[in-house]
């Protein structure tokens, strides 16, 4: 279940296009902003074989930050939705079946973009940042064994060009809490799923130490938002374990209240 984005809205009045100052004039306080508008991606990949938390990178190769590393993101170009701006980041980077996506927060400080000097108009950059979460097994990169895109241990990230390093902490705080409290969890396993499966997903999000896989199992089935598919799968030497899959409708009730699944 993938809950519909909200699109903000940017306008630039007449007025503001009318008074732009000339390269080396001073601002105007009272003259009104000149936007672009840009969405950036934080893409999320959980490794559960390897127990790691990836985020998706991509190397600039143009000023400003040229050699850095950087989240994908791109300029909103004419007539294009804010969603299908971030659909299209997505769809030139990687290859998935399965994807959760959310409106993030919008990023519009002063300066946040080089490129805001007096001697370029001072058109301010605002970044309409999106969060993914997508399984790494199940993703293919499009540019995969290429330079310049690769995915990285959250614990590793350098440091990223512009305020990208805030705004990958801010998406980081956002999943966790996500993951809490909702079911955005199961729109990226997939249709059916071992209880084994989930605490993973879980585990590589939050830490081991959240919760032991004991508590954890009982607690998931005492809600009653799992159907048991009648189906086993057998996965190494240990015992066939069950197939479940994801009742949205049994959710519903359960949708407002914080932490339901710790």
């Amino acid at each position: 279940m993938k809950p519909p984005l909200k699109a903000i809205a940017i306008h630039t009045p007449k007025t503001a296009q009318k008074t732009a100052q000339k390269p080396g004039q001073a601002a105007n306080k009272s003259e009104l902003a000149d936007f672009k508008v840009g969405v950036d991606t934080v893409i999320f990949s959980v490794d559960t074989e390897q127990n790691r938390l990836l985020v998706l990178l991509v190397m600039r190769h143009e000023n400003p930050f040229d050699g850095h590393w950087s989240l994908p993101g791109t300029l909103v170009r004419v007539g294009e939705s804010l969603e299908a701006a971030a659909d299209r980041v997505l769809t030139e980077k990687i290859r998935v079946n399965n994807l959760y996506l959310e409106q993030l927060f919008t990023f519009g400080g002063p300066n946040r973009d080089p490129r805001e000097a007096e001697d370029i108009y001072n058109v301010r950059y605002l970044s309409v940042s999106h969060f993914a979460l997508v399984r790494y097994e199940d993703t293919a990169l499009i540019a995969d064994g290429v330079s310049g895109i690769a995915w990285y241990p959250l614990n590793r990230v350098p440091k990223l060009a512009f305020d990208h390093n805030q705004i990958l902490t801010y998406g980081y705080q956002r999943l966790r809490n996500k993951i809490e409290y909702s079911p955005v969890a199961f729109d990226v396993l997939p249709e059916t799923f071992t209880l084994s499966d989930v605490y993973q997903l879980y585990a590589t999000v939050l830490g081991e130490d959240f919760s032991d896989y004991s508590n954890f199992r009982t607690r998931l089935l005492k809600l009653g938002i799992l159907q048991d598919t009648k189906v086993k799968t057998s996965r190494g030497a240990g015992r066939p374990a069950s197939l479940y899959r994801f009742d949205a409708e049994a959710f519903e009730p359960l949708k407002d209240k914080p932490m339901v699944f710790l």
